[in-house]
């Protein structure tokens, strides 16, 4: 496995790459910038970048990588691609093994201070994502929370995603009452807040090869720190 650590110049902005081998590349994404492309940006996301990044500036590389999961464009953190098809295939086929560990930061304090959010999602045309209590009306989603710290306006959570719908740590804490830090989606309104405070801080995979549990970490972009310092 070649992991030497890749000097910043030569990395693709807004992707730190953490790992990489001949079957995965796993990087810490910056927020702002799309994992995949989308109607209104095609060529500045995670996934362009790092095709040019595999093809070393030859045009005529057919090298590529391949999408296994997504983070929301606002969100920070661990993201992993797969170099071969079969890769692809195998993490896909594995992913509810996979231990996902994300860190977000909410106004106000929790109630209950660990539990487990439960509901069924779906998205209108508008692409905004809405919860409900019936099976009738969307995909089951389920969010594990834990706080590990509190201030007088804001809760640290510790987030175990047991299923990987899309906006599901958003809508769910919104739908708590605890909307995260910066959401002007599923928060109240506009936020004076720049930055979206979700972080997807671990991830723990089979790896395709040598079938051994791997665990990779992203350190917290340093806004998080300015709200509650601790060591993510």
């Amino acid at each position: 496995m070649t992991n030497k650590k890749i000097p910043k110049k030569y990395q693709p902005k807004g992707f730190e790459i953490l790992h990489d081998d001949l079957d995965i590349i796993v990087g810490n994404k910056a927020p702002g910038i799309l994992t995949v492309k989308a109607l209104w940006e095609k060529e500045n996301t995670v996934h362009n970048l790092l095709n040019q990044w595999v093809r070393k500036g030859n045009p005529r590389s057919t090298k590529c990588v391949y999408v296994v999961h997504r983070l929301d464009q606002a969100t920070s953190g661990i993201l992993i691609f797969a170099k071969t098809e079969e890769v692809q295939q195998f993490l896909k086929n594995n992913w509810k093994s996979t231990i996902k560990t994300y860190y977000a930061i909410v106004h106000g304090r929790m109630e209950k201070k660990s539990g487990t959010i439960q509901s069924y999602l779906s998205e209108d045309e508008d692409y905004v994502v809405h919860s409900s209590k019936t099976s009738e009306e969307g995909k089951l989603a389920i969010t594990e929370y834990s706080v590990v710290k509190e201030t007088d306006k804001f809760s640290l959570l510790k987030i175990n995603l047991l299923t990987g719908k899309k906006n599901q740590i958003r809508v769910h804490l919104a739908g708590e009452g605890h909307p995260i830090v910066g959401d002007e989606k599923y928060g109240k309104g506009k936020s004076n807040f720049k930055n979206l405070c979700l972080h997807s801080a671990e991830l723990e995979i089979t790896h395709p090869h040598s079938k051994k549990r791997m665990t990779f970490k992203a350190s917290a972009p340093a806004y998080f720190r300015n709200l509650i310092d601790y060591e993510y």
